[in-house]
């Protein structure tokens, strides 16, 4: 009697250590990512947007900085929500003259120094190319995330994630992408690493009344 009992207990041991080693692969995982280009070099400051549910209703999102800064955009890539409001002062000691011509947001701060009035609200997702009037080099990128999970790759090009579940879904896009700049490259994610490819090309001279800084080609 006393062995059938110890039997029924570690057959259900064994079943139930099964259970949680598969529960844990498949229900919650640590992606290890890394973005490079098409020469093999890693990728800084590629976004990544998971696509998930979200848990919560979204809070009020603070206002973000895109400031300018030795006639330089900075940060020269600007995450943001969907909703989110964007302050863009000028720390230069010159005048600036900020626009875009994006689908995603198009707008301008006419000639002004300091502080303007009033931040920028960002309600429509996608990239955002911001130059300035007055001095052609300035480009700068604000990405206007629908997802509320995104995240920036560091200087190797690295991310990891913690997923809940596989297989998910998640974009990536950079600035220096070959493809046009409003467009993302979808991926499915089945394993817990991952190498991804982004094709690049090296930034042109700025032009700011050039094709880039159109409507329809940004």
């Amino acid at each position: 009697m006393f062995r059938q009992v110890q039997q029924v207990f570690n057959k259900r041991g064994y079943l139930l250590a099964a259970t949680l080693f598969f529960s844990q692969g498949v229900l919650g995982a640590n992606i290890d990512l890394v973005i490079q280009d098409q020469h093999g070099q890693p990728l800084p400051n590629a976004v990544v947007e998971l696509y998930k549910a979200a848990k919560h209703e979204r809070t009020s999102l603070p206002v973000a900085v895109m400031d300018q800064v030795d006639k330089a955009f900075f940060p020269d890539l600007l995450v943001v929500q969907k909703g989110q409001q964007v302050n863009f002062p000028n720390s230069d000691n010159i005048r600036h003259h900020v626009y875009s011509f994006s689908q995603a947001k198009p707008f301008q701060l006419k000639l002004y120094s300091g502080q303007p009035k009033e931040p920028v609200t960002f309600d429509q997702q996608g990239v955002v190319v911001l130059g300035c009037n007055i001095h052609d080099s300035m480009v700068g990128y604000i990405y206007v995330a629908n997802s509320e999970h995104v995240y920036k790759t560091n200087n190797t090009g690295k991310l990891t994630l913690d997923i809940a579940s596989l297989p998910t879904t998640l974009s990536v896009w950079h600035a220096l992408q070959t493809a046009p700049l409003e467009n993302k490259k979808m991926i499915t994610i089945n394993n817990n690493e991952l190498i991804i490819q982004i094709d690049t090309s090296t930034p042109a001279p700025r032009n700011t009344f050039g094709n880039k800084f159109k409507g329809g080609n940004d």
